[in-house]
This record gives structure tokens, sequence and C-alpha cells, in this order.
């Protein structure tokens, strides 16, 4: 029987606030962990964006939209990770239909 997926869509907005190299091994960690427990589709670096509103006093931030397909547990455990991470502004992971 086959493992059962779907396509999600995560939008990341990550602190630039330690800098450049912060913001790609922030990334890279993701990349990684994506990769590992699902297929990475399309990934659009948006790079940095001014905040419609300032989150933890800043201003700015690196935006990332990337596309992955999972089984169905995985987003809930990429959402953890990405709650206890720091340099991570917001995230949302959805499903695309």
């Amino acid at each position: 029987m086959a493992k059962l997926s779907a396509s999600y869509e995560l939008m990341l907005v990550l602190s630039i606030a330690k800098g450049e190299e912060a913001v790609q091994s922030t990334w890279a960690k993701f990349k990684d962990l994506i990769e590992k427990n699902a297929e990475l589709g399309e990934v659009e670096e948006w790079g940095k964006r001014k905040l419609a509103y300032p989150i933890n006093y800043e201003t700015d931030a690196y935006y990332i939209v990337a596309g992955f397909t999972s089984a169905p547990d995985f987003p809930a455990e990429l959402d953890r990770v990405l709650n206890i991470t720091d340099g991570v502004l917001r995230s949302m992971i959805t499903i695309k239909e």
C-alpha cells in the first residue's frame, strides 16, 4: 500500500537581525529537514521585504515560499520545529488543493 501524500506550501519569515549568514543557515536547516522527510518542490526566495507591522521590534525580514509533498504527519512536525527555532519570526504551512 502506497503512503498517502499531499502538497503543501511553507511561507517562512526569517529575522535579518543577525545578518545574511544567519538567514541562509536557518533556511538550509529547514531545507535539509524537508528534503529528508518530503519531496521539496519549487522554492521562491522573495528576499528582504518590509513587514506590514513590527515583529519583535523588527521592521524588515527575509521571506521564503517553498512547496513540498509529504505524508500528512510531517507538516505538524515541521511546524513544531519552526516554532521553537530562533530567527523564525512567522511561518505558515498550508495544504495546496
